[in-house]
């Protein structure tokens, strides 16, 4: 596992990459629903439960592109709040599984 030491008394400066994550994606791509327009996201897994999520959002009237690793998201056109039964039965992230989305 990697570590920074960092010393003080220099002013921190420069990027990584951080890998994405499932764990990471799923809030991420729940909590785009409150942006004011399109966002995007990089270096998003492919994996069911993202593929889920989309389906989601798009049930919700959102405008969503995947391609690749990288997703699109318009909020702006969602006009429902009820999520299908039928798709959170699909999630199967614990994070979602366990609690309703119906806002």
């Amino acid at each position: 596992m990697a570590r920074f030491i960092i010393d003080g008394g220099y002013r921190l400066h420069g990027s990584i990459r951080v890998q994405g994550s499932k764990n990471a994606a799923l809030p991420i791509l729940a909590a785009v629903v409150m942006a004011q327009g399109e966002t995007v996201i990089e270096d998003v897994p492919r994996l069911d439960d993202v593929f889920v999520m989309v389906k989601i959002l798009r049930s919700l009237g959102a405008k969503v592109a995947f391609h690749k690793n990288r997703i699109m998201i318009d909020p702006t056109t969602i006009h429902t709040t009820d999520v299908p039964e039928s798709l959170m039965r699909l999630m199967r992230s614990s994070i979602f599984s366990c609690c309703s989305l119906k806002l």
